[in-house]
């Protein structure tokens, strides 16, 4: 019997895992949910992940794309005479305000590193790659203390239900930079 030539499986994989994950939590995470999810054989996901965490990993690497290109679609956020506090503010409301599934996912499997620790350099990435595009607009310190507000902002958003409060991100934003 020949092989199956199949580039994109792995891929496949991974979008099985965020969507298992989006609907069951991690807790529902196995690998033969995976393969179901991705109409694959059980066998594959094992070859292209050997623990649930090695698929945990490349599910939260793929969800981080979201929040970065949402930040990559506002280049103004690099511009040196564009409002800093109000471009963030906007970014966050653009990115709360879009599937709040995905958001939800994306803090799902970010707070995951918690208590798997094979995930907290893929967390640290993303707060690094955020705090490194910020820092060319102010100084690194502040860039991680604005990464770690937008943070704060979003989980209460997220666990309270209240709605996003644009104005009051800027202005807390602004007194961070000030």
């Amino acid at each position: 019997m020949s092989r199956r030539y199949d580039p994109e499986r792995r891929r496949r994989i991974i979008d099985a895992a965020i969507r298992v994950v989006g609907r069951k939590g991690i807790a529902g995470l196995s690998h033969r949910t995976v393969a179901a999810e991705a109409d694959v054989p059980l066998g594959s996901t094992t070859y292209h992940f050997a623990t649930l965490d090695e698929l945990l990993v490349a599910a939260l690497r793929q969800a981080n794309e979201g929040f970065a290109k949402v930040v990559a679609g506002h280049p103004a956020l690099s511009d040196p005479d564009a409002d800093l506090p109000a471009e963030l503010a906007r970014v966050l409301g653009e990115w709360l305000g879009g599937d709040r599934t995905g958001v939800e996912l994306e803090y799902e499997l970010y707070l995951a590193a918690l208590r798997r620790p094979a995930l907290r350099p893929v967390a640290a990435e993303w707060a690094e790659g955020v705090a490194g595009s910020l820092a060319s607009r102010t100084d690194p310190v502040t860039a991680r203390a604005l990464v770690a507000l937008m943070d704060g902002i979003c989980l209460q958003v997220l666990l309270t239900g209240t709605p996003y409060d644009e104005a009051y991100a800027r202005e807390v934003l602004a007194r961070v930079i000030a």
